[in-house]
């Protein structure tokens, strides 16, 4: 089961080491590489939905790390455990994620006459970066500043899924959880063994 990448660290495979993390921590992270197909949160549309609001946050359209990331939402959406914080009159992540995606193919068809699924890329870009300023057509509750946490939110969730995937992380070099091998080279400019070492010129 490799993650090894083309980039920086071309040699490095974070999942080499993966015997060296405890069970817990090896199960979760390899279930990341192979996520469950069973959604209960997500409905089809609503997942590829996600799935392509993912492609696009996080600039990346492979599908393994995109499944994992809609396999995120999906969960995170199920949670029954509420949010750490939330601004006053900004509704439950749940309900602003699914309403936002309605509002996000509402604001496609206004656009380009077409729900976002099916608009090409251009207006696709548009719509996000209109939303990200909160100045897309305001409608029902959807005004400026929902907008804003609706983008907020989105790109929150899409950024730290896509962190957390082990071919990510062998990419930027992330050797993964410390626990409980822990680090034992901490001056400057060393590192353990099985940290990444750069790509030299």
């Amino acid at each position: 089961m490799s993650t090894k990448n083309s980039g920086l660290y071309p040699d490095y495979d974070v999942m080499a080491h993966a015997d060296q993390w405890d069970d817990l921590t090896r199960k979760i992270v390899i279930q990341r590489l192979n996520p469950p197909v069973a959604f209960t949160a997500l409905n089809n549309w609503e997942q590829k939905m996600i799935a392509k609001v993912s492609e696009h946050l996080a600039y990346d359209d492979r599908n393994e790390i995109i499944a994992w990331i809609v396999s995120y939402f999906d969960s995170q959406l199920a949670e029954e455990i509420g949010e750490s914080e939330r601004k006053p009159n900004t509704p439950p992540q749940r309900q602003l994620i699914c309403d936002g995606l309605k509002a996000i193919d509402h604001w496609a068809r206004m656009i380009g006459g077409q729900g976002f699924l099916e608009s090409d890329t251009e207006v696709q870009f548009q719509i996000f970066t209109t939303l990200q300023l909160g100045k897309l057509s305001a409608f029902d509750q959807w005004q400026s500043s929902l907008q804003k946490d609706l983008f907020t939110k989105l790109a929150g969730m899409v950024i730290k899924a896509y962190y957390s995937h082990p071919t990510v992380w062998s990419e930027i070099g992330y050797g993964g959880p410390a626990y409980p091998r822990g680090y034992v080279r901490v001056e400057l400019g060393l590192t353990d063994p099985w940290e990444a070492k750069a790509k030299e010129d």
